[in-house]
């Protein structure tokens, strides 16, 4: 079974000016599925968990951006 979060929902509460990708967290949430050995149930968490990831990386500064500073 797939879940399917709707992601204006989730993204409201996010600080982010631009709404994620969701291709690019469907492929961090399976890449944390097969991680865990495809063990099922575990599919909203590893979504939630893919878009902390990909918020964390777009919040954190480039290293361009980190030497111009």
């Amino acid at each position: 079974m797939k879940s399917i979060l709707n992601n204006t929902c989730v993204n409201s509460s996010l600080t982010a000016t631009e709404p994620l990708n969701s291709q690019e967290v469907q492929l961090r949430a399976y890449e944390l599925y097969e991680q865990r050995g495809r063990e099922h149930g575990h599919d909203v968490e590893d979504w939630l968990q893919a878009e902390a990831e990909i918020v964390m990386q777009e919040a954190a500064p480039s290293p361009i951006e980190s030497i111009a500073a």
